[in-house]
């Protein structure tokens, strides 16, 4: 299975170092995310409708609710990446919510300097690095492949996050999914409260927010397992069982279809920077 490196929490969002070898499951993230090969084979990611290959002469950028999902190409020993995961508040706090972060591009070139500056991060973060080292390398190395991402953007500018949530019957799914994330909600009966049939909440969800509802709530399940485990000292079992999972294997099944290992390995490797 594949296993993490370092992973670190905090205001920015956050920094992890992964030993992938294990596709996942289709999965989205209310953050930005930027994703850097550092060793071993080459591999792959889906990205919306398009393939992209995870190099160390690339950056894959996705945005915010993008749907994607990894696919290795060395199934024993693993590929090892640097992932953040940007919270567009940290990254633009000033800026509308749907203008916070938008990269310009799906995959860009990754220059020399670039180059330089991912691995020192990725170094700082192996190396349990003080928040002020750390936050200040995040921030720089964000701010270049973010400019990278719109200077190497040849056609007109894609503009490929959503905007605004503009539906009221869809705010309520989401507010009613948002005040109790778990795996025994029932999205049928979500559709009917809100005055819509099964066909017509599906159609219009993904047209409002760019994916399904299913994938939306999987995601918010996940923010509530990651905040969790790296937050509190319950037991996974319990975790699992507060997401509406009936066992600790359920639980840990969903995990590591969207994360690539155990909640127990996630959080032992796991750290939360103050601050």
């Amino acid at each position: 299975m594949s296993r993490a490196l370092a992973v670190f929490h905090g205001r920015f969002g956050r920094a992890t170092v992964y030993q992938l070898n294990r596709p996942f499951n289709i999965h989205a993230h209310r953050e930005g995310h930027l994703i850097f090969h550092v060793g071993g084979r080459s591999a792959c990611i889906d990205v919306n409708d398009g393939r992209y290959e995870l190099t160390e002469g690339s950056v894959v950028a996705v945005n915010p609710w993008e749907p994607h999902n990894f696919l290795p190409t060395d199934l024993d020993g693993g590929a090892v990446f640097f992932v953040l995961y940007v919270n567009p508040e940290w990254f633009a706090p000033d800026a509308p919510g749907a203008d916070r972060l938008r990269f310009g591009r799906t995959q860009f070139v990754r220059s020399p300097a670039l180059d330089k500056h991912i691995r020192h991060a990725a170094a700082l973060v192996c190396g349990a690095p003080s928040l002020n080292s750390l936050d200040g390398e995040l921030r720089r190395l964000i701010d270049i492949c973010y400019d990278e991402s719109w200077q190497q953007t040849e056609a007109a500018p894609d503009l490929r996050t959503n905007g605004s949530i503009t539906d009221f019957r869809v705010r309520k799914c989401i507010k009613m999914m948002s005040e109790s994330p778990g795996a025994e909600i029932e999205l049928d009966t979500i559709a009917r409260e809100s005055g819509l049939s099964r066909p017509h909440f599906y159609r219009l969800f993904r047209t409002q927010t760019g994916v399904t509802p299913h994938l939306y709530l999987n995601t918010l399940m996940m923010e509530q397992a990651l905040e969790a485990l790296v937050a509190s000292e319950a037991p996974i079992a319990d975790i699992g069982f507060d997401l509406g999972f009936s066992s600790q294997s359920g639980f840990t099944r969903f995990f590591a279809a969207n994360v690539g290992m155990a909640p127990t390995d996630y959080r032992r490797a796991a750290k939360v920077l103050r601050g």
